[in-house]
Parts: C-alpha cells; sequence; structure tokens
C-alpha cells in the first residue's frame, strides 16, 4: 500500500502544482484586465468589465463536480481523454482561475489611491502603475489569498479522483470505501490535514515577511 499512496499523493501533487500554476495565470490576466476597466480604474470600460464581472460570476457559481462533467468535451479537446491526473488539470483551472481573479482584483484595488495618483504625478505609465506600485503593494494580500486558492484545489483534486481524477481521492474511494479499508481512508485524511496545515503555515509565513 506504502506504493500505491505514494503514487496518489505524486498525482494529487502533480494537479494541484500544475492548476495553480495555469489558474494563477489566467486568473491574473484576468484580474488586471477587471482592475484596468473598472469605473474608478485607470482605463474605465463598463462593457469589458461588465462581461467578464459576468463570466467570472456564471464559473464561480458552478458546483465543481458539475462544472467537471460540463466540460468534459473540452478537457478532451485540450487532453485527449477526460480521465486522469492531467485531464483534472482542465476543470481544476476552470474552476480556481475566477477565484484567484477575484482575490488578486481585490488586492489591487486596496490599494491606497494616493499612492497611485502620486505615480500618475511623476509619469508613470499604466504598466508601471499596476506592476511596480498596485502589485508591489497588494503582494501580501495577493499571497494569502493564494494560500486559501491553493488548499481549495488540494480539496478539489480530491473530489476529482472520485471520477477517475486520480491522486488522494480516487485512492480513498477505491480502496477506503468500496473496498472497506477504512484504514486506507484515514490515511488519506490525515496527509489531506497535513498538507493544507503545512500550505498554511507557510502562506501565514510569507504574509508576515512580506508584509514588513
Amino acid at each position: 500500500m506504502a506504493d500505491i499512496i505514494l503514487k496518489a499523493f505524486n498525482e494529487t501533487v502533480f494537479m494541484t502544482f500544475y492548476s495553480t500554476i495555469f489558474s494563477v495565470i489566467f486568473g491574473f490576466i484576468l484580474a488586471v484586465i477587471l482592475t484596468i476597466s473598472a469605473e474608478d480604474g485607470l482605463r474605465p470600460n463598463k462593457v469589458v468589465y461588465k462581461i467578464l464581472d459576468v463570466i467570472i460570476n456564471i464559473l464561480r457559481s458552478f458546483p465543481f463536480i458539475i462544472l467537471m462533467v460540463f466540460i468534459i468535451p473540452l478537457t478532451r479537446a485540450i487532453v485527449g481523454t477526460s480521465i486522469g491526473k492531467e485531464a483534472a488539470i482542465v476543470p481544476l483551472t476552470f474552476a480556481a482561475a475566477p477565484f484567484v481573479a477575484r482575490i488578486i482584483e481585490s488586492s489591487l484595488r486596496e490599494v491606497d489611491k494616493g499612492v497611485i495618483e502620486a505615480a500618475k504625478s511623476f509619469g508613470a505609465s499604466d504598466f508601471q502603475i499596476i506592476f511596480k506600485v498596485m502589485l508591489k503593494e497588494a503582494v501580501p494580500s495577493i499571497v494569502s489569498g493564494l494560500t486559501l486558492t491553493i488548499i481549495s484545489i488540494i480539496g478539489y483534486s480530491a473530489m476529482a479522483g472520485t471520477v477517475g481524477g486520480g491522486g488522494l481521492g480516487y485512492l480513498a474511494v477505491s480502496y477506503g470505501y468500496q473496498r472497506f479499508q477504512k484504514d486506507v481512508m484515514i490515511i488519506t485524511v490525515i496527509i489531506l490535514i497535513i498538507i493544507v496545515q503545512a500550505l498554511q503555515m507557510l502562506g501565514n509565513y510569507l504574509y508576515k515577511k512580506l508584509n514588513k
């Protein structure tokens, strides 16, 4: 069982790592566009903001298990299959990216307007204001939010395992539930708790360091 548990652990790490990377990339792009096009943004655009706002809200309203099933055709088109750890990355990214977008958007918009106005008075471009002023000021808040995102992705990945996504979720269902091996179920839960606790501690540590 040790080899099986290790394999499931590695699959969970694989899904979480790549889903986090992709969701942060897409979420950051969406957040920047939302921040710029907001009513009080650098380049207000009601149409762009409203469209993205509605799309993000729709994606966030989907329960993850339904989202997985709903985008199976897209998953197959991208990965070539709807089963396995690689296929699970697609719905995991779709589920996490809107959440990341809201976290980063909120963090960017919390930056003191006086700092932004000061940067404008010095002739800073929109690019410089976003990346050298707003992003720099918002990093601690973003790190704290991303910690919660990663923890959520781990929970989603366990759910993905119940429908063939692999990882610790699949192990818990196939061995712990279907084969009545309660010890496997308990070990799986303990591993997930340890991972979540370690990530939360790391996130808190980074937040305190960056906030100084």
